[in-house]
């Protein structure tokens, strides 16, 4: 019994710190793989991500204008390349109430997003800019 009890107290203990380390690539991938995600911060609506095959993304500020690009795992982050910016950006992702939530890596204190909702419709973008 003090066996059981002394395993029992472990976890009680490790559990919320397992809860704050991020979700690693393989799990990232199993969730979102087939999605749209909606993300939210604290200011309201943020942006919305499709994940599609071989970890292929389609990003949104909401706006319509869709960009294309890749994640990739990078330590414990979760790094997204996209063909209309120069920078890679990579997040720690993590399980909250809501779905999953993520933080900058560049910016640990900066704002989350958070998974506001979630569908497996695809993102509806607007066609190219003829003429411009």
């Amino acid at each position: 019994m003090p066996l059981l009890r002394a395993a029992c107290l472990a976890l009680l203990l490790a559990g919320p710190a397992c809860a704050d380390q991020p979700i690693g690539a393989d799990e990232f991938d199993a969730y979102t793989q087939g999605k749209t995600l909606i993300y939210g911060n604290d200011a309201g609506p943020y942006g919305i991500e499709e994940y599609l095959p071989d970890r292929h993304v389609r990003w949104s500020f909401l706006d319509g204008d869709c960009v294309e690009g890749t994640w990739f795992p990078e330590g414990d982050a979760i790094c997204f390349a996209y063909e209309a910016y120069d920078r890679t950006q990579c997040w720690h992702f993590y399980h909250a109430d809501s779905g999953i939530s993520a933080r900058p890596v560049e910016e640990p204190d900066g704002s989350a997003l958070y998974e506001v909702s979630r569908s497996r419709g695809p993102m509806v973008c607007r066609g190219p800019r003829v003429g411009v």
